[in-house]
């Protein structure tokens, strides 16, 4: 037999496509020739499979050898390639039996025939388990392909090992789908950092279990040391774990960004807290092979942007996308992939630049045109589409070290208010309130007339845009709903104006 195929796949973006990696054994003069617009790494790969081969014990076919990655348009990336390559040449020279069903294989040969592993293979597992493919990976690969629950997805850690799963892979074990937590076991949260362990706040706190509740953004405003990078961390206690469809996007998410998966972490949402030094590539993503950026790596999870300010403004503003439709678009000259960016934002910042503005212990020695400027590098629009704004001042040293070192009666627990909340409104609307479009909003944010003369007053003294108002129409429908209340009513949307306030709303003056 001179020709052989090998399935494999490559990565694009959150995309797996097939690649049909075929062999050709013909006369001439030995040549080793790999077609079908291959990356460099992949036309290194020649010599990576002809030292295993001959380490392996196998003869090198040899004569012209093609090698075609089909199809042709479709970049190819990465050392994933080596191990159908060297497969396809053993069949297609005799050396391994061609397999009894479709087969895709993945991973790196080093010079002495072992397999190593390679990144991305979860989103693989996921594609060749639809495709009734069987599977071969590098040992190492081995945990997170059996979190994909392949049924037939066989582990090897040499050349040779791949090549007798060929002949017969009933005779080996399957990969075990390790136990996982479930998308409703609440116990996976124990090790979260918890909200009753803030010392005050109560302000602060509510505005988290309401954006916890509405999966609403927050922007925390106070000096330093007040303790807002510590109520951000316990948002994600807040939320209830991921569901098994939500799961299995995050996970295939973080196998391309070549993340470790690890099955006790399953239902956990993502936090993601970037340093803000982080570019634009690196918060949105692009780069030559197209990879998940931040927003990404935080679907179906929390962003947090400490320092807000001090973040490129090319950087902040390509959040105003994500934060609208939930996916961000990448156009590259030679591809156009659009990620998910679902992901609830909470952002951190200082009052001014010193950070003591209106702080009741320190003065604040900015003036009123720097505050200015200062508040001025988040944008009108970016501003108007984050939905709480949360002051988070100083707690009193009295109050603080009385919390600290007495223990605190804990509160309501907001977990399971949060889920029946959560609950009730995907069950009336299909979506968490924050994601409501017209026509859900004006089925569910039916307001009485004292209501909406109220919104029309705050909407005219505020010039609220029309996103505001709808904004503080979705809050109010989170705050009625973990009160229990089927209308929105006045007290709900007194609160929602609240927390929509803008920091324009506070006067450049030092308190007295």
């Amino acid at each position: 037999m001179s020709f052989a195929r090998a399935l494999s796949r490559a990565q694009l973006g959150l995309e797996a496509p097939l690649v049909q990696v075929e062999a050709h054994l013909g006369p001439g003069l030995p040549n080793f020739t790999i077609v079908g617009l291959p990356a460099p790494v992949v036309r290194e790969s020649r010599e990576r499979v002809r030292a295993a081969l001959l380490s392996s014990g196998y003869a090198f076919p040899a004569g012209r050898i093609t090698v075609n990655l089909a199809p042709a348009e479709l970049s190819k990336q990465g050392g994933r390639f080596d191990l159908p390559v060297a497969l396809a040449l053993l069949i297609a020279s005799g050396q391994a039996p061609a397999p009894a069903r479709p087969f895709e294989c993945y991973g790196e040969l080093g010079l002495a025939g072992e397999l190593k592993p390679v990144a991305g293979l979860f989103l693989a597992a996921l594609h060749a388990r639809a495709a009734e493919h069987a599977l071969i990976v590098p040992a190492g690969n081995g945990g997170e392909v059996a979190l994909s629950a392949h049924p037939a997805a066989y582990c090897a850690a040499t050349l040779r090992a791949a090549a007798r799963l060929l002949a017969g892979p009933a005779a080996a074990a399957a990969l075990a789908t390790p136990a996982v937590k479930d998308g409703g076991d609440f116990s996976s949260f124990l090790s979260l950092p918890s909200l009753a362990e803030v010392v005050g706040h109560a302000h602060a706190k509510r505005a988290l279990t309401i954006a916890a509740a509405g999966a609403h953004s927050v922007l925390l405003i106070g000096p330093p040391g007040s303790g807002k990078s510590m109520l951000a961390a316990r948002l994600p206690e807040l939320l209830p774990p991921l569901s098994a469809g939500e799961a299995l996007e995050v996970a295939s998410i973080a196998s391309t960004a070549g993340l470790r998966l690890d099955a006790n972490q399953w239902a956990r949402r993502p936090f993601r807290s970037p340093h803000h030094s982080a570019s634009a590539q690196a918060i949105v993503g692009g780069g030559p092979q197209i990879r998940p950026g931040e927003v990404t790596l935080a679907h179906h999870g929390v962003l947090f942007l400490d320092e807000l300010p001090e973040f490129d403004r090319r950087v902040l503003e390509s959040l105003r996308e994500p934060l609208e439709t939930g996916a961000i678009t990448i156009a590259r000259a030679a591809a156009r992939l659009e990620l998910p960016a679902r992901f609830q934002l909470i952002a951190a910042m200082n009052p001014c630049p010193c950070g003591y503005f209106g702080d009741s212990a320190r003065e604040c020695h900015c003036g009123a045109s720097r505050v200015a400027r200062y508040r001025q590098r988040i944008s009108g629009p970016l501003l108007d589409r984050i939905d709480l704004r949360v002051d988070v001042p100083r707690i009193a040293a009295d109050e603080f070290v009385e919390g600290a070192l007495h223990a605190a009666i804990a509160p309501e627990d907001p977990v399971a208010q949060i889920a029946r909340a959560r609950e009730w409104r995907l069950h009336r609307s299909g979506c968490l309130s924050a994601r409501l479009d017209a026509a859900a909003l004006q089925g569910c944010c039916a307001l009485p007339p004292s209501a909406q003369r109220l919104l029309k007053t705050c909407a005219q003294r505020l010039a609220l845009s029309g996103r505001g108002i709808h904004r503080v129409l979705t809050i109010s429908r989170t705050i009625a709903d973990l009160a229990g209340s089927e209308t929105i009513e006045e007290p709900h949307l007194t609160e929602a104006v609240q927390l929509r306030r803008t920091m324009d709303d506070q006067p450049f003056t030092q308190p007295l």
